[in-house]
This record gives structure tokens, C-alpha cells and sequence, in this order.
């Protein structure tokens, strides 16, 4: 039976690295590096956490993360979440001293910083000021950075980046973006990383509004290294059918999730029940196989382990 007739979801390229290790036969570029004695030290009292308390966040097939800074990296082990989402504006801005002590941390640990957030911050895709030149410079650099750290998808949500200006052809802004996510799928096969569109709500974004749209233009896009994110929160704010969760099953590589109650970490089912009943029996009807992310305000202390138990309880 194939992927399509059975709601299987496992849509990634084969050559992308898996917890931090090149699986295409080829030679993991992250371990290079030298790795400064400090860094390696705080990497080992991070093990050591990790392996006093190995119940890891893992659902079935779903891995179960968290967006947070590289200061937060140890709770993430600590409190037993899988992976850590970082804002790319921290990674991209660190010194070469701060990022290799970073990157022997996480290396050092039993987790990676799997994917990422806020891919392009300063650099425009629509309008009359996109350099094509520029943004392959950033994007170069910026995959192989994340690359090091066990990057393996990098979502692009980035409103700032995609507006579209006053008077402007939504026509050609469509295509620009097209022609940016052609560009960056390209540079994110070199880097064994997927670019993954997110859908935003209005008024964060003036286009791509709904995981409809984001489905649309990663079809008509149609790399392999082009998929798509499904951010509960905007969806719901959108106030959109969950079943397009499996109209887009073959292009889903990550998800994002928040209480839309004000955008905190989850606790309960009781929060938005059908809602969430409905699209967490989706996310297993596809067989999803990837990352969750929690995307929202809140803390480890009051919040993960009711977070953790509330997934447990969705996804199990």
C-alpha cells in the first residue's frame, strides 16, 4: 500500500541528517569544529540531567519540542522534551566563540535543535528591494549554521519578510515568493535541510493567511525540499476546517501548537475540545512521524509537565 492510499505520512528526502548525524554516506560537517572546553563541560552536565530523568517527550512516532532560546537549551533536556526549536535571529547573531560553545553543548547532549524559527528577519521576498544575491548569501550561511546544531527544518513564517507593500501586485508577489522558495529549497538540499511554509494569520500577514494557501503554494513550488508547517494557532484563529490537515498530509513536516487562549502552552483537552479532538485525530490518522512544537508563552516550571501529559494524552 502506498503513502497516499494509506494516510502514511513520511515525506522527507533521504539524504536529510537525522539527531545530528549525515545519513547520505557523507561526512557530518558539525563535527569539525573544535569544541572548547566550557562548552563540552556545560554539554556533559546536560547528559547527565538528561539521563537522570530519560523519559524524553516522544509520542508513538511524534517528537514532541519546544521554542525557546539557547538559554532555555538545558530545561529542554531537563523537563524531557525531544528537541529544541531556537529563534534563527539568536543563531545567526552569535560570535564565533558563543556559537561553538553552543554547538558543543548541544552536541554533547542527547537532543539537537531540530528545527528553527523566524528564518529571514531583515531581508525582503516581496517588493521592489529583494536581492536574490543577498538572500542566498544569508540563507547559505544561516542552513549551515543550524545544519551543525542537527538542524532539519527551518520554517518560514517571517510576515516582515512577505508583506506585501500598498499598491504592489499580489500577482507578482505570488511569484517572487515562489521564486524565493525555489531559491531556498535549493540551498536547503546542499544543507540535508527542508524549508517549511507557515501559514499566518491576519493581521500578522497579508498573504498566506491559511494552511490552504501554504498547501497551494508548496505545490505549485513543488521542490522536495519546499514543504509546510501547520501552526494550531493560526489555524484556529483562522478559524479553519482541521481537515485540511489531510488535504496537506504529503507536504506536513512540522507542527506548531499553542492554546489559542493566549497563545500559552497547552494543559487540557478542555481548553478548545473539539477543536483539538478533531485535529489531534488527524495528526494521528496521517501517521505523522516528526516534530511538535510548542510555540507560546509560558514556562518549563509551570507549564511542561502539564504539557507533556496533555500530549501524552492527545497523541497516545
Amino acid at each position: 500500500m502506498n503513502s497516499i492510499t494509506s494516510g502514511r505520512h513520511d515525506p522527507w528526502p533521504s539524504n536529510l541528517v537525522q539527531g545530528g548525524q549525515c545519513h547520505s554516506g557523507g561526512v557530518d560537517r558539525g563535527l569539525r569544529m573544535p569544541l572548547p572546553r566550557r562548552g563540552f563541560l556545560a554539554g556533559l552536565g546536560v547528559l547527565a540531567t538528561a539521563l537522570r530523568n530519560p523519559a524524553f517527550g516522544r509520542i508513538g512516532n511524534v517528537e514532541i519540542g519546544v521554542c525557546v532560546g539557547s538559554e532555555d537549551f538545558e530545561n529542554t533536556v531537563r523537563y524531557g522534551f525531544d528537541y529544541c526549536e531556537p529563534d534563527t535571529s539568536e543563531i545567526v547573531t552569535m560570535d564565533e566563540a558563543r556559537f561553538a560553545e553552543f554547538r558543543a553543548q548541544v552536541l554533547a547532549s542527547p537532543i539537537r535543535c531540530k528545527s528553527y524559527r523566524n528564518f529571514i528577519r531583515k531581508l525582503q521576498v516581496v517588493g521592489l528591494n529583494v536581492s536574490e544575491k543577498d538572500l542566498a548569501a544569508y540563507m547559505d550561511r544561516t542552513l549551515g549554521l543550524c545544519q551543525q546544531l542537527g538542524g532539519e527544518v527551518m520554517v518560514w513564517g517571517s510576515s516582515g519578510s512577505r508583506n506585501v507593500p500598498p499598491g504592489f501586485s499580489r500577482d507578482r508577489a505570488w511569484q517572487q515568493i515562489k521564486d524565493f522558495l525555489k531559491l531556498a529549497g535549493d540551498v536547503a538540499r546542499r544543507h540535508q535541510m527542508v524549508i517549511a511554509v507557515e501559514a499566518l494569520k491576519h493581521p500578522d500577514t497579508n498573504i498566506i493567511n491559511t494552511v490552504a494557501e501554504a498547501l497551494r503554494l508548496v505545490r505549485e513550488v513543488n521542490h522536495p525540499n519546499v514543504k509546510m508547517v501547520v501552526d494550531f494557532y493560526h489555524m484556529r484563529l483562522e478559524k479553519e476546517e482541521p481537515e485540511i490537515v489531510w488535504e496537506a498530509r504529503q507536504e506536513i513536516v512540522h507542527f506548531h501548537f499553542a492554546n489559542p487562549a493566549g497563545r500559552r502552552w497547552p494543559h487540557s483537552v478542555s481548553e478548545d475540545a473539539d477543536y483539538y479532538r478533531r485535529v489531534f485525530g488527524l495528526i494521528k490518522k496521517i501517521e505523522f512521524r516528526r516534530g511538535l512544537s510548542i510555540e507560546g508563552n509560558g514556562t518549563f516550571e509551570a507549564d511542561a509537565a502539564a504539557s507533556l501529559k496533555f500530549f501524552a494524552e492527545m497523541l497516545g
